[in-house]
């Protein structure tokens, strides 16, 4: 089909657009603010663990508003077709907004115990269900009400929301922690979570002024309406099978270099390289401020040239320069003009831990109830948590980890059979050698704020937020014009829930947890090369290009 030309904009159209961006920049920033405040929420709500487990148990709970997300595409997304989508995206703001506002005013674990972790997973769960139907919705909506030959255009504004949600998110955090100064983390990391009951006031004032979209309305009139999109959707090969291919061929590899490029980003600067979290969180806002646009310029270059190549290429690129060690590696660059005395270690001493590989276990404990106990479990895990890339080096069965940091030889421990206080008494020792042993390699404890080249790690960043627009700007369109009206909102919603909810949501989790297991500090961007590079291949042996598709003739 030729692509009609382009007419402007009507009003209806641009009331469209941004009632629907509004209120879904809002949910974004809800879900976002968990994320950014993650460190500070462990203290908060998992003080009774050991700091590396309470981190990692922060990482779950915000992995958990992740995980249940293709649920609730399918609970929403089956109402969505059913009743409508003005209707259900209304709910889901509701649900987001309110769980949101309870995270502000839960009691800590200091005060209730186990309870507050429970409650706060079990909120950000909610989160993740609303998140979930949320989506589909409005890009349903936007694509439903655009004409043909402007979806990606339209569309991309819907794409903007996410890091529009982030970008508020970090402002309001960085104008609260300066209101609040120390006192930031006793009690003003709670208010950015209850400002969102003003933000939820003002989303569903707009939603309940919109009107339904005109090809759900024509659906209906016509009495085509699907009785069981979920069967539908799902139980049909011909449906099934496209859907598949959105997830493997498409979402995929766009969820997990979108969270590459916004919060693995982050955690990278101020987990690894220990940048100042307020510079790295500043430096993230501009690369956002600067990158943000090119979702619009995407979405409309796709309208001419499609969907498909231009996420490809954003996938390609992405790829390439993620790669370790290589001359365009953007992470390696990242450290380098970052805290480059901990490049400078790591190439003048590097450090090496001699284990019996038997007794070492995967470093990653999602319940934060595990205790590390082996030698080599120990060790690894105090080298991983001072960023200390080491290379194992095998040893006889039943010898005790020793951890070589340039000349200085540290022989480490096993905690089996210890009492607590003789087990917390060799653990201050062993932490205190390694660190001293760091200190005198030249290993940093904090990125030197006089050594970080605030350009160069601002215009890396920007280059990965540039790869995030590419793949995330069109796709929009492009899943809406992959399924028929009728259960558009249930297809789409599931694969890229699934997409962006389990392969992007746990990158950050999945990664750190590669980084403390293997040694090596970019380790753990092996996880979206592999998934960006399937999607790269399926994308491009078995994916159509979508966007000359007439939308009302595929009922």
């Amino acid at each position: 089909m030729a692509t009609t030309k382009a007419a402007p904009m009507t009003a209806e159209e641009r009331k469209v657009i941004f009632a629907s961006s509004l209120g879904t920049v809002f949910e974004w920033y809800d879900f976002y603010l968990y994320g950014s405040l993650a460190a500070i929420i462990a203290k908060q709500f998992f003080s009774g663990l050991d700091a590396g487990s309470a981190f990692i148990f922060a990482l779950l709970a915000f992995a958990a508003g992740f995980i249940v997300r293709p649920f609730g595409a399918l609970v929403f997304g089956r109402l969505g077709d059913l009743i409508g989508r003005k209707y259900t995206f209304l709910v889901t703001i509701l649900i987001m907004g309110g769980a949101t506002f309870i995270v502000g005013i839960l009691p800590t674990y200091a005060t209730i115990g186990v309870a507050a972790p429970v409650i706060l997973i079990i909120l950000r769960m909610l989160q993740g269900l609303a998140l979930g139907g949320e989506y589909g919705g409005a890009a349903t909506y936007v694509a439903e009400h655009a004409p043909h030959g402007r979806r990606g255009a339209y569309t991309a504004w819907i794409q903007t929301t996410a890091t529009l949600g982030l970008f508020l998110s970090l402002l309001v955090i960085l104008f609260t922690r300066e209101l609040t100064g120390p006192n930031f983390e006793v009690w003003g990391w709670r208010v950015p979570f209850l400002l969102s009951i003003l933000l939820l006031a003002v989303s569903v004032y707009i939603r309940l002024s919109m009107n339904e979209s005109p090809a759900f309305k024509k659906m209906k009139e016509e009495n085509k309406l699907s009785k069981a999109p979920l069967t539908e959707s799902f139980g049909q090969w011909k449906n099934l099978k496209i859907v598949i291919l959105a997830l493997f061929g498409l979402v995929a590899g766009q969820a997990v270099v979108w969270y590459t490029g916004q919060f693995y980003a982050l955690f990278y600067l101020t987990q690894v390289l220990k940048v100042d979290a307020k510079t790295a969180n500043l430096l993230i806002a501009a690369s956002l401020v600067v990158g943000t646009p090119f979702f619009i310029v995407f979405g409309a270059l796709s309208d001419r040239i499609g969907r498909k190549v231009i996420i490809m290429a954003g996938l390609l690129l992405a790829i390439i320069t993620y790669i370790p060690n290589t001359p365009v590696s953007i992470f390696n660059a990242l450290t380098h003009f970052a805290n480059p005395a901990l490049e400078l270690a790591m190439k003048n001493s590097p450090a090496t831990v001699t284990v019996d590989e038997a007794e070492c276990t995967f470093q990653f404990n999602p319940t934060g109830t595990a205790k590390f106990t082996s030698s080599c479990d120990i060790a690894k895990q105090v080298m991983a948590s001072n960023s200390a890339s080491y290379s194992t080096i095998p040893a006889a069965a039943g010898s005790v980890a020793v951890v070589k940091i340039g000349d200085k030889v540290i022989e480490g421990y096993t905690s089996k059979g210890l009492s607590a206080d003789e087990a917390k008494a060799k653990s201050a020792a062993f932490n205190k050698d390694v660190r001293e042993a760091l200190n005198a390699a030249g290993y940093p404890a904090k990125a030197n704020p006089a050594e970080v080249n605030l350009v160069a790690v601002f215009a890396l960043l920007v280059v990965l937020v540039i790869y995030v627009t590419m793949v995330y700007g069109p796709i929009a369109a492009m899943l809406v014009e992959m399924f028929p009206t009728r259960i558009r909102y249930t297809s789409m919603s599931l694969p890229y829930h699934i997409g962006n909810g389990w392969f992007g949501g746990l990158l950050p989790t999945i990664s750190f947890a590669l980084v403390a297991q293997n040694g090596n500090i970019y380790y753990g961007l092996w996880y979206p090369i592999a998934i960006a590079a399937m999607t790269f291949v399926i994308g491009m042996l078995f994916v159509r290009e979508t966007k000359d598709v007439d939308i009302y003739a595929n009922d």
